[in-house]
């Protein structure tokens, strides 16, 4: 799930980069604090981020801030004609993924400003290359399509898609990104 972003001009008084680490389940309660402050709107149980944890945790990591978890991404390996639905357990990951799909990326508003989607896709896209993926694939919600579309996405076409994406919302769009060797597509 990835919701509307702020525009990425960074505050005066923010002037370090983004430092993403690993997610530890020592941070699962940070992350679920983070996501129902950022997420209202698209509330998951606890044992969603659990799972997808437990199911790969190099797809998950934390923005380190001074007092714990500025942020958090949830990615993993995935098939993109059937995104996973909003707080819905995946059992298991497939067996012949054709994407790495970003499930949702949150910031606390104090941590906007220092680029660090851009170095969270970075990861992503490192992650992704390892496991043999061209793509990086997403649901944006809300209005976080434009955000996206200059993120370098593009919209994808899934009629089998259609009705998961309903499962967050009337305006999500299912979106790509393919990564190259050397990293994600910046044009």
């Amino acid at each position: 799930m990835t919701p509307p972003l702020p525009a990425m001009t960074a505050p005066s008084s923010v002037t370090a980069p983004a430092a993403w680490r690993g997610m530890r389940a020592a941070d699962l309660s940070a992350v679920i604090a983070i996501a129902a402050r950022v997420h209202p709107d698209y509330p998951e149980d606890a044992a969603v981020f659990g799972e997808r944890l437990a199911l790969c945790p190099a797809g998950c990591l934390v923005l380190e801030g001074a007092g714990g978890p500025d942020g958090y991404v949830l990615s993993h390996p995935w098939r993109d004609d059937v995104p996973p639905a909003l707080n819905v357990a995946l059992g298991a990951l497939p067996a012949r993924p054709d994407c790495w799909y970003l499930h949702d990326i949150a910031l606390l508003p104090h941590a906007r400003g220092r680029n660090a989607p851009a170095a969270a896709l970075a990861m992503l896209a490192a992650r992704a290359r390892k496991a043999g993926l061209s793509r990086i694939v997403l649901v944006a919600t809300g209005s976080a399509g434009a955000y996206w579309l200059r993120a370098g996405f593009t919209p994808l076409d899934r009629p089998r898609a259609a009705a998961i994406l309903r499962s967050y919302d009337p305006a999500a769009r299912l979106m790509s990104r393919a990564v190259g060797p050397e990293g994600p597509r910046t044009d």
